[in-house]
């Protein structure tokens, strides 16, 4: 007996499981897989995997069902994501394509990613405290207040009210926009506040003196804003369709609203991703005990590149940078990983080649 065939084993147990959801015997892994050897060596090798905690046997007379260890066994020797077909691309493509705008994308995006994987899909919108600015404008909407809209690289829009005492002139404003979109353009928000800062606006311009730390205080709060309401997410009612106990569902439904918990998670995931591109938590690994019976799988779509002021090891440093925000799924821990995880690493790849072009495309229509 070797240590390769009985991992082979725990391979085609996973995949049974995963298909059936029923315990998996040893007649029925020789029949599927043609493991070449008998019955009784397939039940000695599952009763081994058993002892080191990859399978379990839920009752004496069944067959074996992977463990949390026996699923991540299985994911981390994965050889590869197979990519979706050629139809499948085409179809996202086409579904996508029809957006009018970035929320419209992502909330197609987190509609599409669940048909695909018939689990919850999250889509989170771009992080403001990783965007860049892409253009400011200053309106008057009262004698002592200002609003100031901040339109990103990303295609978000963010607003912040302005308390002045004195409201400045329309021209003053312009000029103080112009100045911050000549000089902040492709910076991060925090970066772009520091600069604002250090502003010489030139005389005849007293109006607008106290204006750039209000401006910079503005950025640096939008830089800050978790935006947890910013999650799209589809697929909720499809739990209730899957096979599962309700002492299941009810604590996995609770972290579904717990949508600050989901962020942290699904980010910290999008962050460390694996070579496949993906993130994967299951079951305790998600430190959720609403997820204590799911599984997470996540990648981080858009780029964070360094600031312009940043020294060469700073840039250095920044070009592995976190995404500026993720796409995932979450479903029952005897999910289809495979496909779960070409479908998240898909989904994510066309949201950065969109977020590219949008890019691209506002700053075309800058100069």
């Amino acid at each position: 007996m070797t240590q390769t065939r009985r991992m082979q084993v725990l391979h085609a147990v996973v995949e049974d499981y995963i298909r059936t959801q029923e315990p998996v015997g040893s007649a029925a892994l020789i029949a599927r897989h043609h493991l070449q050897v008998s019955s009784a060596t397939i039940r000695k090798d599952m009763a081994a995997l058993e002892e080191e905690g990859y399978l379990v046997q839920p009752h004496t007379s069944a067959g074996r069902v992977p463990t949390e260890r026996g699923y991540r066994y299985f994911v981390d020797t994965l050889a590869t994501v197979v990519p979706l077909s050629e139809a499948q691309r085409r179809a996202m493509h086409t579904f996508l394509d029809d957006s009018v705008n970035l929320q419209d994308t992502l909330q197609r995006a987190a509609h599409l990613l669940s048909n695909l994987t018939g689990q919850v899909a999250v889509v989170a919108s771009p992080s403001l405290g990783k965007s860049r600015l892409w253009h400011l404008e200053l309106v008057s909407v009262s004698d002592t207040s200002i609003l100031a809209v901040v339109v990103t690289d990303t295609g978000r829009v963010a607003q912040h009210v302005l308390t002045v005492q004195e409201l400045p002139s329309r021209e003053h404003l312009q000029r103080l926009c112009d100045a911050v979109n000549e000089r902040c353009g492709s910076l991060t928000l925090r970066t772009a506040a520091s600069r604002i800062r250090a502003l010489h606006l030139g005389d005849g311009m007293d109006d607008v003196r106290t204006l750039p730390e209000l401006v910079a205080h503005a950025f640096e709060a939008m830089a800050d804003e978790e935006r947890t309401h910013e999650l799209f997410m589809s697929g909720v009612s499809t739990l209730a369709h899957q096979r599962a106990t309700a002492q299941d569902l009810a604590p996995l439904f609770d972290a579904l609203e717990e949508r600050a918990v989901l962020m942290h998670l699904m980010t910290e995931l999008s962050e460390t991703p694996d070579s496949r591109g993906v993130g994967v938590a299951i079951g305790s690994e998600t430190n959720t005990p609403g997820l204590i019976h799911a599984a997470v799988v996540t990648s981080g779509y858009g780029a964070s590149e360094a600031d312009g002021g940043q020294t060469d090891a700073g840039k250095a440093e920044a070009a592995a940078v976190a995404p500026i925000a993720f796409v995932g799924s979450i479903g029952p821990t005897h999910m289809n990983y495979a496909v779960t995880m070409a479908s998240v690493r898909a989904v994510a790849r066309y949201l950065t080649t969109f977020l590219d072009h949008t890019g691209t495309t506002e700053t075309s229509m800058a100069s």
